[in-house]
């Protein structure tokens, strides 16, 4: 299952379902993570700058022997690096450490940090020169999104933001999906924090799933890309299995009457 992402750069496809690498340790943990999610039938990885895990993500893959082109790797700028030049070069020292020759993905990681227009013309250019087949932004508001549209005529792929049935996003989610911009979620899982909420829980039961499973396939049925992560061999499994249901129109309303607008990780609601 796949959603196109539409943008001035080349198009490509995106898997929906990828394993987020955030917080995931650098070295064998990282390694093992991403040959357990191959196994699994992963095939997009989500990683950044601040992870620290570039370049185990890129061993783990050449060990694979999975074709290049089989696999959607997706990094992040850090804003530290924001900037048309720092920007480049940035991006250029991530592709180095994860021994790669592009990213499939290569996103703006938060819009704080410096000159947001420069930065986009950075990424726009990397694009061009065939190091990021899709460039987007991550943490952007709908105000971020349209002043970005206003200074340039290239939409970005995606915009990857913090989505699930507590902060449905409604409006932003909308916004996206009117401009053609891929909408990915982080944290679908809520970091933990209400994975056990009861009307998850009633509604996993009520169709024999686990809560992780219906966060991420409520995601899917939004149109969203999910990013899970987990670092136990069996979570990476289980939260892979989400394409041989579906969530009915009760259980959905459901679900997205549970919104709080509770943001568990960065909330960009206030950056200038």
């Amino acid at each position: 299952m796949k959603i196109p992402l539409r943008s001035t750069p080349p198009a490509t496809g995106i898997p929906v379902l990828g394993l987020g690498l955030y917080q995931v340790p650098s070295g064998r943990t990282t390694r093992k993570c991403v040959e357990w999610a191959l196994a699994a039938g992963y095939r997009h990885f989500d990683t950044a700058r601040l992870y620290g895990n570039e370049k185990d993500l890129g061993t783990a893959l050449k060990d694979s022997r999975v074709p290049r082109a089989d696999v959607f790797v997706t990094s992040k700028l850090r804003p530290e690096d924001h900037g048309f030049e720092s920007a480049q070069h940035a991006c250029e020292s991530s592709l180095k450490r994860a021994g790669l020759d592009h990213f499939d993905l290569f996103l703006i990681h938060w819009p704080g940090g410096g000159s947001r227009r420069e930065t986009w013309d950075a990424l726009v250019a990397l694009s061009r020169r065939g190091l990021c087949r899709a460039i987007g932004v991550s943490n952007y508001t709908v105000r971020h999104l349209t002043e970005l549209l206003s200074q340039s005529d290239v939409v970005p792929a995606v915009n990857q933001f913090e989505c699930h049935p507590f902060l449905v996003q409604q409006e932003l989610r909308a916004f996206c999906a009117d401009h053609g911009i891929v909408s990915e979620a982080y944290c679908s899982l809520t970091r933990g924090q209400r994975i056990d909420h009861p009307g998850v829980v009633q509604v996993a039961r009520a169709i024999g799933r686990t809560p992780a499973q219906v966060l991420l396939r409520w995601g899917v049925e939004h149109g969203l890309v999910v990013l899970p992560r987990s670092v136990r061999q069996e979570r990476i499994a289980e939260n892979a299995r989400i394409f041989d249901f579906e969530l009915g129109p009760a259980h959905m309303r459901a679900l997205d009457a549970l919104d709080e607008r509770l943001h568990t990780a960065w909330d960009p609601t206030d950056v200038p």
